[in-house]
């Protein structure tokens, strides 16, 4: 066993561990729907947006969170920067969130996603 695989195996015992720092959602992309996916999502803030000079709208907020899951949670598919995915909530609301950033390593994917709320 390569080191690589040693730190794959580990990412997903420990990072991914239910117990400890994971939590199953249900994760929507690209007309396909996953069950139980697990994921980490974290930094999960709201901040105020750049408002532009003829958007009257006040109160929205730009949400953003950074999301990690197993490569295999989504059968190999890794969803594309600027793409739209859809992720439970605790209530298991699904909240529609817009890729910013993505990537893979180790065999896990991570997302840097945005959202807007009021």
């Amino acid at each position: 066993m390569s080191f690589r695989d040693m730190v794959e195996s580990d990412n997903h015992a420990v990072f991914m561990n239910l117990d400890e720092y994971a939590d199953r959602h249900t994760i929507r992309y690209d007309g396909e729907t996953y069950e139980n996916v697990p994921c980490v999502i974290s930094q999960l803030k709201a901040q105020d947006r750049t408002i532009p000079t003829v958007d009257h709208a006040q109160g929205i907020y730009l949400v953003t969170a950074i999301c990690h899951f197993p490569l295999s949670s989504l059968d190999n598919i890794i969803p594309e920067k600027g793409g739209r995915i859809d992720i439970s909530d605790e209530t298991g609301f699904l909240r529609r969130y817009y890729v910013a950033q993505s990537g893979c390593d180790l065999g896990m994917v991570r997302l840097e996603l945005e959202a807007y709320d009021e």
